[in-house]
């Protein structure tokens, strides 16, 4: 079966960006609609970025600003971490005035002192609201550049900000970075930045230098999501069943298509070819192993939810920072799999996930999309009545998800759940 998965929220806003500083008109194929890439792409429009989407959002064609923005703007990004993170750099370097970010309470949950404090060190005035949260404000007149430290113990995504921001500011930056997370993140932005004509280089372990110049414009076709494309491969090792998404292959910029090689350690027959990837599931779902899922830790999720299904306990580490995203998500994942009458034991960055049964509960989504995707694929994999309570919370990454797993799995139904 091929699953019809949408394209990358992280390729799409990032090339949203990056497409906003260039020279000319960029056109970014299948971008991805959902909440987050909907609210990213507003942002841009309040800056005074043209953005034109045609029929069906097949493509959106972006015109650049050539990295100089002048006057005021109030931006709400909504749900939308990667905006909050991205554009603050973006108008601090491109920038001349005062532009004020805000979004929902979920967004002002999340930690941003560290994005704050960089840019400040780079000559911007930067306010915070409490416990450097936002609401954000940048003011001042471009960034220098320079040398950075920048701890990203927290999120690769501030390191990602700063460096598309690089090749607008006045002189070289050069960040050395202490405790990265998240690393394939960082090496699908600098991907992106050389399509788009940056010069970026590592000069040395744990240091990234951008030379001034801007971007110019360029066509990018946008990848499916390989983290939104684990749920179906979970839920062909779950069932027994097969699933290729065509569009995700070796090449791929996202880092998360890793996961299926940790279904391959759980026994799923994994093929990774040159312009899809397919998973099948081999009836059985193995467990007693231990995984460092540091680097794909949007999918640790994934699994979790699954791991009942095993023949032994599974253990993921590495995923302390997964805590900081849009809700506390191993605390989140784990409760709700107690809820569902399942051994769990929990530290602060690792889960162990023991087989069990799994019992109808009603799953607390937190309006986090990723929890709600990763339990529907154990409901139906259990078939185990598992309600979500906030089904509609898909939309962030995947509007269409119900539909798409039922259309692939008929027996999955979560209005009946």
């Amino acid at each position: 079966m091929a699953a019809r998965i949408p394209g990358s929220k992280s390729l799409t806003n990032r090339a949203l960006l990056l497409a906003a500083a260039a020279s000319g008109t960029s056109v970014l194929r299948a971008p991805l609609v959902s909440d987050d890439t909907l609210a990213f792409r507003e942002a841009l429009r309040t800056l005074g970025v043209e953005v034109r989407a045609a029929p069906a959002d097949a493509y959106w064609e972006v015109t650049g600003i050539r990295g100089h923005l002048a006057g005021r703007a109030d931006l709400w990004c909504a749900d939308a971490g990667t905006a909050v993170r991205f554009l603050p750099p973006f108008v601090a370097a491109a920038g001349k005035g005062e532009f004020t970010f805000d979004g929902t309470g979920q967004l002002r949950a999340r930690p941003l002192a560290p994005l704050a404090e960089a840019l400040g060190r780079l000559g911007a005035q930067v306010r915070t609201g409490p416990g450097g949260s936002l609401p954000l404000t940048v003011r001042g007149d471009g960034l220098d550049g320079g040398p950075l430290e920048l701890d990203s113990g927290l999120s690769s995504q501030y390191l990602s900000g700063l460096l598309m921001a690089g090749p607008l500011m006045r002189r070289p930056l050069s960040v050395e970075v202490a405790r990265l997370v998240s690393r394939p993140y960082v090496d699908m932005t600098l991907a992106l930045m050389r399509t788009f004509g940056a010069r970026v280089t590592e000069p040395a372990p744990g240091r990234v230098e951008v030379t001034p110049g801007g971007y110019t414009a360029t066509h990018v076709s946008i990848e499916p999501d390989a983290s939104t494309a684990s749920y179906f491969f979970a839920a062909a090792a779950v069932t027994g069943s097969t699933v290729t998404v065509p569009g995700l292959g070796r090449d791929s910029l996202q880092g998360d298509l890793g996961f299926v090689r940790v279904l391959a350690l759980a026994g799923a027959d994994v093929r990774i070819g040159d312009k899809a990837t397919t998973v099948a599931g081999t009836g059985r779902l193995r467990g007693g192993f231990e995984v460092d899922m540091g680097e794909i830790s949007d999918t640790f999720m994934t699994l979790a939810a699954i791991a009942p299904l095993a023949d032994a306990p599974v253990t993921v580490t590495g995923i302390g920072h997964a805590r900081l995203k849009e809700s506390d998500r191993i605390g989140v994942t784990a409760a709700n799999l107690r809820a569902c009458g399942i051994r769990v034991d929990e530290g602060r960055d690792r889960i162990t996930v023991h087989p069990g049964t799994p019992l109808r509960a009603r799953i607390a989504c937190h309006r986090d999309h990723r929890i709600a995707m990763s339990f529907a694929v154990l409901g139906l994999g259990s078939s185990v009545a598992l309600p979500l309570d906030d089904p509609a919370c898909v939309g962030k990454t995947f509007p269409g998800f119900h539909t798409e797993l039922r259309r692939l799995f008929p027996a999955y139904d979560f209005e009946e759940q």
